[in-house]
């Protein structure tokens, strides 16, 4: 059984695959402790790794120092206000003011598969999949009853956790904070990696050192923003791809957030994610609860690229619910940095008929075909299609495509309402604000106080109108700025603070409505490039946009932080023209495909001014995507090099779950006078079986060449020899077949 109770002991223990989680629970106080997470351990009783048996003990041993005890004791959730001067894990503010809390074990239920959590996204599992074990807590004195939730899987190294309060008393509480986990353990002079980054820099990898106190990263922007991801991880001094211990977190919300690690005087480390406190205050009247959103936690103790398959294996099976999970998608042409504002049916056409020509299965239009939006100053909230633009309407448009041989998508920002929009003029106080208080604009435009049955419903049916309108097969759903100013004219002063996660809910809501009305949409998120990658998005749609910042030199950075938690299928990954419009750099337009198919893949540039050759090249990379995009997909990926590590090349690996195939990606940044082959050691290969090797260049057109067979365990430890590439910003692709096949 993979959760079973010590009722002797007075422990959990929680078995995956290759780990144990131990709580145990103090005998007359009830204090729930965490003992231990890690490798597999067969003991259940750990509770001398509470520490209880020695100084200051236990309070019914020694009740004169309970602070001393409450300020070092391993807590399962800690309170607030109590003696632990740590940060709690919960925090409240009662009828008469106080902020203690203190939850204190009662009892306990295990049950097969999963149960949901209401409005939120959270992974799932059935009763053959995963079981679950319920721990009740209550502060007696507030009449306030915690569930925390752990969901453990059977064929995976990761346990999922959630918590729920509920309001027994007859009064009104406040939650000024919530996390969805704690876990404290033991220093072991760990490292903290997050991913940080901005807009057009998503999603860099940072790893920094555990000082004294607190440290970590979070979000306040209502969106778990391009500055942070809602991850965290600590890793073992000698951690790499391949070895070192890992205890990663990644919450399952796409709302504000914090991740945070605390050293205490003690040497110890706490560590919480969940709700990020600022800016949240809930009221919890009698007999209400209150769902926590979903952390899902994994261990390895084969370094990060372990962390990273595991991720990858539940977000693929026990997160993503469409139907294009599996499946091969459409390699697209999306017309945004084709043509911007400027456009109208015929230079859609244009491009359409082009595309069809060179391999391509979808036209995906972007902004500016609504309202009298002509830049970005206008017409959001507006959703009627601008016939000046398009004459005949979208109907006329998407049936042309279609008979083109193309199938049709569109840009949609359901959110937002700009100042110069009719639904702003008619509804000014549908706009999430302050009144009193001039209004913070960003990219001219504001958010709809979506918190709002009638808000949202006015949003949603815009939306599904247009769908309904015409044969549209996928959807990329936008969000181009963040929240401030949140204040909502239909709540009541003291429920001011629960904006921004009823926002979240009300997206989700709305979302959920998309996904149930129209099950075969292909549905893309966006937010501004990749300010919503989070797990939360993944749960509604396979696939996010992954940044706005499409040059591929840029694009290794940013997608390598991606792929450390998401599988490579739910990256948006375009190729697009140069000089690239962001930066100005110039690549090989083989290595821009090259790093494309490591995500969706797709094209983002006005194909009509490509040169003959170019098409050629385009045709070539359409072909390359339909041999390899079911690995790239389904497979298990391995990181070989690190660019954010080392700035001059990057490699990664993609292998079959039977082994017999892998694909190699390798890209030569920086071209460099008088050097020798670099040695390439492969991973995650049969060692066993013999290999094909096939190399193709970034500036072959031509069908791959078996070079030489080898082993799987000399590819894996004596490696292979990459010449050097002519020139920056060079690639090439390692194709490997198994001999025996």
């Amino acid at each position: 059984m993979p959760i079973i109770y010590d009722e002797a002991h007075r422990a959990f223990k929680l078995d995956t695959p290759h780990t144990s989680y131990v709580i145990a629970i103090t005998d007359d106080e009830g204090f729930l402790g965490h003992a231990y997470y890690g490798a597999s351990v067969s003991d259940t009783d750990l509770s001398h790794l509470l520490r209880i048996d020695e100084p200051p003990f236990v309070p019914s041993k020694n009740d004169r120092e309970r602070g001393s005890f409450l300020d070092s004791f391993p807590s399962e959730y800690p309170g607030n206000g109590v003696g632990d001067y740590r940060e709690g894990a919960v925090s409240v503010r009662d009828a008469d003011g106080h902020t203690a809390v203190s939850p204190l074990y009662v009892g306990y239920r295990i049950e097969k598969g999963k149960p949901d959590l209401p409005g939120l996204p959270a992974t799932f599992g059935s009763g053959d999949e995963c079981e679950t074990l319920l721990i009740f807590a209550d502060d007696r004195s507030l009449d306030l009853h915690f569930t925390l939730r752990y969901t453990v899987f059977s064929d995976l190294d990761v346990i999922a956790r959630s918590v729920i309060a509920e309001n027994h008393s007859d009064k009104p509480i406040y939650l000024t904070k919530i996390m969805s986990a704690s876990i404290d353990m033991d220093d072991r002079d760990y490292k903290m990696r997050t991913l940080h980054g901005s807009w057009a820099r998503e999603r860099v990898p940072g790893l920094a050192d555990i000082s004294y106190g607190k440290q970590g990263v979070g979000s306040v922007r209502g969106e778990s923003s391009h500055q942070a991801n809602p991850f965290i991880a600590l890793e073992s001094a000698n951690a790499t791809e391949t070895e070192g211990e890992i205890y990663a977190f990644h919450l399952v919300y796409s709302g504000n957030f914090i991740a945070q690690v605390e050293k205490s005087q003690f040497d110890s480390l706490r560590v919480m994610v969940g709700i990020n406190p600022q800016e949240f205050c809930w009221k919890l009247e009698p007999g209400e609860t209150f769902d926590a959103p979903e952390l899902v936690m994994t261990y390895s103790n084969e370094g990060r690229g372990k962390m990273t398959r595991t991720l990858h294996d539940l977000y693929r099976g026990h997160l993503i619910r469409s139907p294009h999970r599996s499946q091969k998608r459409p390699i697209l042409i999306n017309n945004w940095e084709a043509t911007y504002f400027d456009f109208d049916t015929e230079k859609l056409l244009q491009i359409a008929r082009v595309a069809k020509e060179c391999g391509i299965e979808m036209l995906v239009m972007d902004d500016g075909w609504f309202g009298h939006r002509s830049s970005d100053d206008s017409s959001l909230g507006d959703w009627v299609v601008n016939e000046n633009k398009l004459p005949g309407g979208l109907k006329y448009l998407v049936d042309e495509v279609n008979k083109i041989g193309l199938k049709f998508g569109i840009w949609f920002e359901p959110e937002m309402v700009s100042p110069d929009s009719d639904l702003y003029r008619a509804h000014p106080d549908w706009a999430i604000a302050i009144p009193g208080r001039e209004a913070c604009l960003s990219r001219c435009q504001l958010v709809l106080d979506l918190t709002r049955q009638e808000v949202r419903d006015y949003a949603y049916e815009s939306l599904a109108a247009i769908l309904r309108s015409a044969n549209i097969s996928y959807l990329k759903w936008d969000m181009n700025r963040q929240l401030s100013d949140l204040g909502s004219a239909a709540l009541p002063a003291d429920r001011q603070g629960e904006i921004s996660h009823r926002y979240m809910l009300a997206v989700y809501e709305m979302q959920e409505r998309l996904v149930h009305d129209f099950p075969d949409l292909l549905f893309e998120n966006c937010s501004g490039g990749g300010a919503r990658f989070d797990p939360g998005m993944l749960y509604y749609s396979p696939q996010i946009w992954c940044s706005d910042d499409t040059d591929a030199a840029e694009r290794l950075i940013i997608q390598e932080g991606t792929e450390m938690c998401y599988p490579l299928s739910s990256m948006g990954a375009h190729v697009s023209i140069c000089p690239n419009h962001a930066v100005g750099r110039v690549t090989p337009f083989g290595t821009r495909a090259n790093v494309a198919l490591a995500g969706t893949f797709g094209y983002e540039l006005d194909i009509t001014k490509l040169s003959d050759e170019e098409k050629s090249q385009v045709r070539e990379q359409v072909k390359l995507y339909h041999k390899y995009n079911d690995l790239v997909r389904e497979g298990d990926y391995y990181r070989v090099a690190s660019y954010a590590e080392n700035r001059l090349w990057d490699c990664w690996e993609v292998v079959s779950k039977d082994k017999s195939e892998a694909l190699v990606t390798y890209v030569q940044v920086l071209g460099r006078p008088n050097v020798h082959s670099r040695n390439l050691r492969l991973l995650g290969l049969d060692g066993s079986r013999r290999y094909r090797v096939y190399i193709q260049n970034d500036d072959s057109c031509q069908a791959e060449e078996a070079e030489e067979i080898y082993r799987g365990d000399t590819l894996m430890h004596a490696g292979i020899q990459m010449p050097p590439l002519w020139g920056d910003f060079r690639s090439a692709l390692i194709h490997l077949t198994a001999a025996d096949q």
